[in-house]
């Protein structure tokens, strides 16, 4: 994507990154509203005396922390939010065709491709506009989506086959990856994304539980349709968090400890489980 490459990996790069945040005069917050949520980072946001901004569009935000900003729960997601700090500023003729990729990629990713509730009638307004200014959404996709090599599909199938299992008395699904599949398979961050949407076309399906062995956490993601509070559920059991129908958590228990963990929250929340006749 465009500019990617000047991005400033803090993992990677500590030293220079901390650098350009003690020089910074404005730091922008987008996309998290909890300093926790950077995890190495926390302590170095906490401490910058500069000014901070928050655009977000999470429940629950620590606004204490933020100077200006707004975090609104109604907006798709936080690329919409810049669009919408974009056009209100007066600034809408400056929305290139890299400018426009980047927030329609973001508006793809947090709608889920538009499938999601968030996709209200202002998302599709929103690209209707980039289209009206000659934005071509169909490399975004290629791009997105048929950008893969060979060995993660095989990961998928063998995640499907071998790591899904189906609770139909509480209309879910649980996935739990241990390390050795991602070794097996060379699979890099990112070649898991989606895959916690597949189990959701089962019909019946409320809850769609992924947890995958990261070296330094066990990494969960929730999925769930209508009534049920991913957000809650997340902020309960895993110390995570995010939206209704889309959260994310994390444990530092073993993944046999965590999936168990996982277990019993499920069936202390089974009235949560039930579809409503």
């Amino acid at each position: 994507m465009a500019g990617a490459k000047e991005v400033i990996d803090y993992e990677r790069n500590r030293q220079k990154a901390n650098q350009l945040l003690d020089e910074a005069e404005w730091l922008f917050c987008l996309d998290f509203n909890i300093f926790y949520r950077t995890k190495t980072m926390t302590e170095k946001l906490k401490e910058l005396t500069c000014t901070k901004v928050l655009i977000d569009h999470h429940q629950e935000p620590d606004a204490d922390s933020f100077a200006y900003g707004i975090s609104d729960t109604s907006k798709s997601s936080t690329c919409e939010m810049i669009y919408d700090f974009i056009i209100e500023s007066g600034n809408g003729d400056k929305i290139n065709e890299e400018i426009a990729e980047c927030l329609y990629a973001g508006v793809v990713g947090d709608t889920g491709s538009f499938r999601f509730p968030s996709a209200h009638a202002g998302v599709h307004s929103l690209v209707a506009d980039l289209k009206a200014r000659g934005f071509a959404h169909d490399k975004v996709h290629e791009n997105l989506f048929d950008n893969f090599l060979e060995n993660r599909l095989r990961f998928t199938g063998h995640v499907l086959l071998h790591r899904m299992e189906v609770f139909y008395e509480y209309n879910t699904v649980l996935i739990a990856i241990p390390k050795s599949d991602l070794l097996k398979y060379h699979i890099k961050t990112g070649d898991t994304e989606g895959l916690v949407n597949y189990p959701q076309t089962i019909q019946g399906i409320k809850l769609v539980a992924l947890v995958i062995d990261r070296d330094e956490e066990r990494k969960w993601s929730f999925r769930s349709k209508g009534d049920f509070d991913c957000n809650t559920f997340a902020r309960k059991y895993f110390e995570g968090g995010g939206h209704y129908n889309a959260s994310g958590g994390r444990s530092s228990e073993s993944l046999e400890k965590t999936v168990e963990r996982f277990k019993q929250a499920m069936k202390e929340s089974e009235h949560l489980f039930t579809i409503k006749k």
